[in-house]
């Protein structure tokens, strides 16, 4: 099945490229690189150790600015998604600082954090989020995977690549923290701002989040840069889609028993009509 996976979504791509409009000239961004993830295509499953890893690189860099509201610590130990135990579910949350109350005295009040807890957001509110960015808000990731589109096709290409790709968010979520350079000869540079081509504009006030060796692995994965990117897109792609699994499952059932019924109903319509002459 990935081999014919891989084969349409081929398929696909050359006949955008033969065209020669799939990045027309002038665009806005860079098309995502393609990446075959685990979690593709209609039998594709999350890899739980890398889901883990992703969790690592989101707790370690990305929580300093980004929140996941969407995200509670008990999903962490839920099936179809990183899969820690409760136990490390437990201690995971408790590592978190949660605000609580009021308690008997009327006052708000800090406590660790509970598996029943969402992942609490880096800052206490949205105006100390832009003091601490220049005055932009970081956006939440708990659904940025389905939020972005990574590849820009002909309207003939996109239903097939969507299909067997999706509509290329992880990718976009990978080639955006790995794809920072320098601007090309003749852009003029932005302060503040750092050059990406695979971002809308190609200028984004985020630095760099990554560079490589930013965690220690516990599998003994290297950290390279390019890892950390792919491992933290596939957990972003989870926690923008945490019932995938489910839901694929549900649905290749309910196929089959559409096929099974649609079977039985041509079976019985001609032990029918059989018996009248024509």
């Amino acid at each position: 099945m990935k081999a014919i996976i891989r084969l349409f979504t081929a398929l696909g791509l050359s006949l955008a490229v033969i065209t020669g409009q799939a990045m027309a000239s002038g665009s806005e961004r860079k098309n995502a690189e393609d990446y075959d993830f685990s979690f593709e295509g209609p039998f594709g499953k999350f890899d739980r150790a890398q889901l883990q890893r992703g969790w690592l690189v989101y707790k370690e860099v990305c929580h300093n600015c980004h929140s996941l509201k969407y995200i509670r610590f008990r999903n962490l130990a839920e099936p179809g998604g990183p899969e820690f135990t409760e136990k490390q579910a437990k201690a995971i949350a408790a590592e978190f600082e949660v605000e609580d109350g009021p308690n008997d005295e009327g006052e708000m009040f800090t406590r660790p954090g509970r598996l029943s807890d969402a992942v609490p957001s880096p800052y206490p509110n949205e105006e100390a989020a832009k003091a601490a960015n220049n005055g932009a808000v970081p956006p939440d990731l708990s659904l940025i995977v389905k939020a972005r589109e990574g590849w820009d096709y002909p309207w003939y290409i996109s239903p097939i690549i969507k299909l067997f790709k999706g509509n290329g968010g992880a990718e976009y979520v990978r080639s955006l923290i790995a794809g920072y350079q320098d601007p090309p000869a003749g852009e003029e540079v932005k302060e503040g701002l750092n050059y990406n081509p695979y971002f809308p504009g190609h200028w984004l006030a985020m630095p760099p989040p990554l560079a490589g060796e930013d965690v220690e692995y516990a599998d003994g994965t290297k950290p390279t840069l390019i890892q950390e990117a792919t491992d933290v897109a596939a957990f972003l792609a989870w926690a923008s889609m945490p019932k995938m699994e489910e839901r694929k499952r549900i649905g290749l059932m309910a196929l089959l028993y559409m096929g099974v019924f649609a079977l039985l109903m041509l079976m019985v319509k001609q032990a029918i009509w059989s018996r009248i002459k024509h």
